[in-house]
């Protein structure tokens, strides 16, 4: 069953923001080579288990919002599905080595992303 994979968050200053995310849920953050505005994050359920992976950058536009990201087995799949049941993709792109991503709005207008692991995507 497809599920929450990944959180995104956006800000407008990373140092800060890793301060406030690690003093308040004790998240740790790691800076991926190739990538110098990005931290990926991880997170830790109430039991000590791995919980939520995610990422935080730089925001790109004054509306940017966190994103919750569901893990699909077809980002084109489930791209079709979101139209089919009424919502709208506003973009699909690769993230190459990654995987593929498309940002969504639900019938409700909340934004949502698909996402699908794959380390040959280009």
């Amino acid at each position: 069953m497809p599920t929450i994979v990944h959180i995104d968050i956006p800000t407008d200053d990373l140092e800060r923001s890793k301060k406030f995310y690690s003093e308040l849920f004790g998240w740790k953050f790691e800076h991926p080579p190739g990538m110098p505005n990005y931290y990926l994050i991880e997170t830790k359920d109430l039991n000590g288990e791995e919980g939520v992976r995610g990422g935080m950058g730089l925001r790109g536009t004054p509306d940017q919002r966190m994103t919750s990201y569901i893990g699909v087995s077809s980002v084109e799949e489930y791209a079709r599905k979101v139209e089919m049941s009424g919502g709208k993709v506003l973009n699909k792109m690769p993230v190459p080595g990654w995987g593929y991503l498309a940002i969504c709005l639900d019938t409700e207008n909340n934004i949502f992303g698909l996402w699908e692991e794959n380390e040959n995507a280009k």
